[in-house]
């Protein structure tokens, strides 16, 4: 069997297609692990009351044939911002490439703030209203 009979029984198979919100959760739980990140911030009040507010910070989208990943974030006073973004970015398209098969072409980070080091980090689950970090 040749490399090209491999690729037409795939393709005989079907189409994947992986919605926005899968990939914005991708992201979202990558960029809450890193070190340094506070938190995400929805970027506008309609994103805070309506459906959309699930990606809670993480948006989305195609410009041309490009996937673009528009992050908000609060730092932790002290970290290094640039070191912060970059792991952010670099993080964010391994994961999203590696669980999805998704190429990321761009991931622009927005930091909306520097959170003082006293003020408690939010709990993991409170991130996501959905209970996919339930394992059971």
């Amino acid at each position: 069997m040749t490399d090209t009979n491999k690729i037409t029984n795939a393709e005989a198979l079907g189409e994947i297609v992986i919605a926005p919100q899968v990939v914005e959760t991708i992201v979202a739980v990558a960029v809450a692990k890193i070190e340094g990140v506070y938190g995400l911030r929805n970027k506008s009040f309609a994103d805070r009351i309506g459906k959309k507010a699930d990606g809670r910070g993480v948006y989305v989208h195609q410009e041309d044939d490009k996937v673009v990943v528009d992050i908000y974030v609060y730092l932790t006073y002290g970290v290094s911002v640039p070191n912060v973004a970059m792991e952010m970015q670099r993080v964010v398209k391994d994961n999203v490439l590696d669980m999805s098969d998704i190429v990321i072409d761009e991931v622009n980070i927005h930091v909306a703030g520097v959170v003082p080091e006293k003020t408690p980090k939010p709990d993991f689950k409170e991130l996501f209203d959905e209970d996919f970090l339930d394992v059971d």
